[in-house]
């Protein structure tokens, strides 16, 4: 059976397998969550997002897409960078919110993970 637990509080200290990340689409760490995981997480995370945007991604992860990197110095075995859709008046981006939210748990069952992190993603900035 799945458990879901809701907590309030700083993502960066949950102790967890994985821990979701709202990330922009460079990888390369920004404002909100993204900033906060990067800056906690040390220059391991950093150096795992530049290795993937030289091998895989070099044009960026694309929205609704989600990938791996060690956690670094955060209190998780992995961190799970995805891209959330920036909202829109005139386009219905939900399909993409949802897409994050089920590639990160497909990723993370791919690692084995049994308990994931996740953050609002899309809901500020990132």
């Amino acid at each position: 059976m799945v458990r879901i637990t809701l907590v309030q509080g700083d993502i960066t200290a949950e102790h967890a397998d994985a821990i979701v990340n709202a990330a922009n689409s460079s990888l390369l760490g920004g404002g909100g969550v993204d900033g906060a995981i990067h800056r906690r997480g040390g220059p391991e995370i950093l150096d795992a997002c530049r290795a993937l945007r030289a091998s895989r991604y070099g044009k960026g992860l694309a929205t609704g897409r989600a990938v791996a990197t060690t956690a670094g110095r955060l209190p998780a075995e992995w961190v799970i960078h995805t891209v959330g859709p920036v909202w829109s008046r005139d386009e219905d981006r939900s399909a993409q919110l949802a897409s994050c939210y089920r590639e990160s748990l497909r990723v993370a069952a791919e690692l084995g993970a049994r308990t994931v992190a996740f953050p609002a993603i899309s809901t500020g900035i990132f």
